[in-house]
């Protein structure tokens, strides 16, 4: 990049301003990755990428339009300039659209205090390999493990930048590291495969390849000779691995974009009980070294903490400012913005109030259930919460676990299930969504 992202934000509002924009954001991002994946002790497959990304979007009263670009040069900058310009005189008229207004924008934050950017060194492409070979050869180490399907480490550094016409201008830079191995168990018709994998902004807090390619090799081995289970009606508890989905299906169904299109089935449930009353969603986007940190959101407003639900009751939407002027409400600081997309509501880091039980005394309290590991496919009614999704795991016996299972369906209602839910206390607090294990009564099993 010649310029720096603040520069090049600039050189587009200044561009569009002269080619007539009423008002004007501009988003510039830099980033590097590398990846290195290898098999049977070789490499296997190496990427790297490097890039600028330009972003800008332009107001006519109240038409907007978007474009993007890689190329930073000064001439291409003012022709995209120019053509975002003559495209949003032809769009159609938008009355929820605009910038935020000067005194809704974030006005100072502490960069530091988030840590969301490794000082270290960048890892060389060496190292990262070394990294996938050491958790290869301890996933090869396993008993039952018949072949490794892929091993790979990888690094990433991205530079954001976001400024507006009317007064915002900031940006932050985030690293990741990343190390994840899939083993495959069995031969013929019987292999199962299984996973593990850790991601972090610090190498420090990065798990060990020898961790992560064991635990990978003894997830699948402990699938072998899987069965389907009986169809019924039977408790599951969702393992510490997929029970974010759930709470997954709560924050969609509470997001703005859905409420206003009328097609949530939390649509008319503001104030309400949607889950037990001793938990509560809360989010946070000031976490220091979680992935989901941010000091702004992409419209330039603070981001803060707040709950999503609060012992039990659903306290309101997750918001952006044109969902929020739809609703006649306050944007809460979630937009979300790409390069080459509009804002759009999202949500930060959650986390759901753990429980005061273990997974395994769960799984004893259960008696006779599945207990899923992984979940495939998704059938989701939207405006309803009917549930229905495929799944493997581990059936219980006596609130012991007996043996692997696949090949079955889980079903219910979103509203009925979440009110019902027990968590544990295993979640793993470095995570974006920092959800237990959760065991839900009376779910509908098909099995064989």
């Amino acid at each position: 990049m010649t310029q720096s992202p603040q520069a090049l934000c600039q050189a587009l509002i200044d561009a569009a301003k002269r080619a007539g924009a009423d008002g004007v954001d501009a988003m510039a991002t830099e980033g590097s990755s590398l990846s290195i994946e290898v098999r049977e002790g070789k490499l296997e497959h190496a990427e790297r990428s490097e890039g600028t990304d330009l972003g800008l979007r332009v107001f006519i009263g109240q038409r907007q339009a978007l474009v993007s670009s890689s190329d930073s040069r000064p001439e291409p900058m003012t022709a995209m300039a120019e053509r975002a310009v003559a495209m949003a005189r032809e769009a159609p008229e938008d009355p929820y659209t605009g910038l935020a207004a000067a005194d809704q924008l974030a006005q100072s934050w502490d960069i530091d205090a988030l840590q969301l950017c490794d000082p270290s060194d960048a890892p060389s492409p060496e190292s990262l390999q070394q990294n996938a070979l050491e958790a290869e050869a301890a996933c090869h180490a396993i008993e039952g493990v018949s072949q490794v399907q892929s091993a790979a480490a990888g690094y990433g550094h991205s530079a954001i930048y976001l400024a507006t016409s009317n007064g915002f201008a900031g940006g932050y830079q985030r690293t990741g590291r990343s190390t994840s191995c899939t083993a495959i168990a069995g031969t013929g018709t019987e292999m199962e495969r299984d996973s593990d994998g850790d991601s972090r902004s610090f190498q420090a807090d990065l798990r060990s390849p020898g961790d992560i390619g064991r635990s990978a090799g003894e997830r699948a081995v402990a699938r072998l000779n899987a069965r389907r289970p009986q169809t019924g009606g039977y408790p599951v508890l969702f393992d510490e691995r997929v029970s974010s989905s759930l709470i997954g299906h709560v924050l969609a169904a509470s997001n703005g974009a859905a409420i206003a299109r009328g097609s949530s089935w939390l649509q008319d449930s503001l104030g309400e009980l949607g889950l037990p009353e001793a938990l509560s969603v809360i989010e946070d986007p000031h976490r220091p070294r979680i992935s989901g940190s941010r000091p702004f959101d992409g419209e330039g407003l603070a981001t803060q903490r707040r709950s999503i639900v609060a012992e039990g009751v659903l306290t309101g939407w997750t918001l952006d400012l044109g969902r929020g002027q739809k609703l006649g409400l306050q944007s809460t600081g979630n937009a979300a913005r790409g390069i080459g997309s509009v804002p759009s509501p999202s949500n930060w880091n959650v986390a759901l109030t753990p429980g005061e039980q273990s997974r395994e005394e769960l799984v004893a309290a259960m008696g006779t259930g599945l207990l899923v590991t992984s979940l495939i496919g998704s059938t989701i009614n939207a405006n309803t919460g009917d549930y229905s999704r495929g799944a493997a795991g581990y059936w219980v016996e006596n609130g012991e676990i007996a043996y692997p299972v696949n090949e079955c369906t889980i079903a219910g209602n979103l509203r009925d299930m979440l009110m019902r839910i027990i968590p544990a206390n295993d979640a793993r607090s470095y995570l974006s969504r920092v959800v237990p294990s959760l065991l839900v009564e009376g779910m509908t099993l098909a099995g064989s």
